[in-house]
């Protein structure tokens, strides 16, 4: 009786021990991250408004955000994913993107061998494919493209939007995005489209894109004109916004260069007319030392209104250098000149509240990065 006994234990114990660990096994499948990047510094610019200014100021490297990104195996290869993400000013604590809770990324979705399909709110191709080939994004903000006119250092993002990547074939990726603008019997009013494709192949990434917007001061600016000199006058009547682009880089050991050209056309925005800007961006990064990087860029934008035939052209040059501190905090510089020509008066670089009062204006931040 008490050899069964402990037969019988024994047998329980180990029935409790193979649930605990397919219990665990289960639990090991599905996860739920909380991160985040607080960025801050003092940025010292050289005319605004015809004034110097020092201020303290978040996002020179990266936009400060927090947020949760989880993932869930259904089997069969098949993954739930989610991303909610919202963007603040640690400057003041208020909230980023015009006060949206979750105002950077906001989808859920279904991943699989034959693709990845997310809804709601997200990046266009502009952002997601082009954004790593400029230093706009991977370096700093203030680095963007004329107020980042193009998206292509991912300013703005996309609502009600159904996006599909496929897997990576031969080394070429397909993505495409579709906004539905929501309206009742109209099913394209402020709508957005977008396409694009990449090909990543060791040190060489290049990719292309387009993003077609109806009438985009509602539905990629959620009605609030952008604070841009150089093109805000012309969205609350463009009725359309079309953009396209293209960029590559190469990675040569310690270095790696960067070349990209994107053109943006505001459809009917002046006088009846078109306005264009075409945006030409050269970049060379280096690694000086594992915890030591720099890099120079150089970009020229080219405008052009069809009803006056006017040519407002802004070009800049700016440095980045960065200071690895630990796996989790950096400190970084970064400078920027830039002048207008042509037709333009007045220069305003990205992240910059007011624009000069001449043709010139200058930056200097530094700041401190931490991620978790």
């Amino acid at each position: 009786m008490y050899r069964q006994r402990r037969l019988n234990m024994k047998r329980l114990s180990c029935g409790v021990a193979v649930l605990c660990a397919a219990s665990a096994s289960a639990y090991a499948q599905s996860s739920v991250t909380l991160y985040g990047i607080i960025d801050e510094g003092i940025t010292y610019t050289s005319n605004q408004k015809g004034h110097s200014n020092w201020q303290l100021q978040s996002g020179g490297a990266s936009i400060s955000r927090w947020g949760f990104r989880g993932v869930e195996d259904l089997g069969g290869g098949l993954k739930t994913i989610f991303v909610l993400e919202s963007g603040f000013d640690p400057s003041t604590g208020n909230l980023g993107n015009n006060g949206a809770l979750f105002g950077r990324s906001a989808y859920v979705g279904i991943a699989s061998r034959y693709g990845t399909v997310t809804f709601g709110r997200q990046y266009d191709e502009m952002a997601n494919l082009l954004s790593k080939t400029n230093a706009g994004l991977n370096w700093s903000v203030y680095l963007a493209h004329l107020n980042d006119v193009d998206n292509a250092a991912g300013v703005n993002r996309i609502n009600n939007a159904v996006r599909y990547a496929s897997p990576v074939i031969a080394g070429f990726t397909a993505e495409g995005l579709y906004s539905f603008g929501g309206v009742a019997g109209q099913f394209s009013t402020n709508s957005v489209k977008s396409f694009g494709l990449s090909y990543a192949n060791g040190p060489l990434y290049a990719a292309a894109a387009y993003t077609y917007i109806k009438d985009p001061l509602a539905s990629v600016f959620g009605g609030v004109v952008p604070n841009a000199i150089a093109f805000s006058a012309y969205v609350p009547h463009a009725q359309s916004q079309q953009i396209w682009g293209t960029g590559a880089q190469y990675n040569f050991g310690k270095a790696t260069l960067g070349l990209q050209y994107t053109s943006t056309r505001f459809g009917n925005a002046f006088e009846g007319a078109d306005v264009r800007f075409d945006n030409y961006e050269a970049n060379l990064g280096y690694q000086i030392r594992p915890d030591v990087f720099a890099g120079v860029v150089y970009i020229y934008t080219h405008g052009k209104l069809d009803a006056t035939d006017q040519s407002p052209i802004y070009r800049a040059v700016g440095l980045f250098s960065d200071y690895i501190l630990s796996k989790r905090t950096d400190i970084y510089l970064v400078a920027q000149l830039q002048k207008a020509g042509g037709s333009a008066t007045q220069s305003q670089i990205t992240n910059i509240s007011a624009p000069s009062s001449g043709a010139t204006q200058t930056i200097v931040h530094i700041g401190l990065r931490h991620k978790f």
